[in-house]
């Protein structure tokens, strides 16, 4: 595997950064810090559970934990979709951060389904 899973530790720890940079930069409103937060805990939850993954101690506990990270990513694509659509951040403010939200969604999906398969 070489430094792959080290780049994907990075990689999702720069996404959480950059969503807990982004919620800070959100009106301070009832609607917004809802979604906000909801962003900010799928958001992290990404890189926490990789880093899980990683550390996990058998292949059916990496498999369940690469699907968590799957899932939270498609979540943080969700939450990021809403607070655009509803006018509540400019989508200029948050495209690429939406992109890497829908390509680490994309990748951890195939992950999961190359190791199920394998399996």
């Amino acid at each position: 595997m070489g430094s792959r899973p080290e780049e994907m530790r990075d990689r999702t720890k720069t996404f959480a950064l950059r969503v807990i940079r982004l919620f800070r930069v959100l009106p301070y409103r009832t609607d917004s810090q809802v979604l906000g937060k909801q962003l900010l805990r799928a958001g992290t939850a990404v890189a926490a559970n990789y880093r899980a993954a990683c550390r996990a101690r058998s292949r059916a506990e990496s498999i369940a934990r690469i699907g968590v990270v799957a899932e939270e990513a498609d979540e943080a694509v969700l939450w990021l979709e809403l607070l655009i659509e509803s006018g509540m951040i400019r989508a200029e403010l948050a495209e690429r951060l939406l992109a890497e939200a829908r390509e680490l969604a994309a990748i951890f999906t195939a992950s999961q389904q190359t190791v199920k398969s394998a399996a």
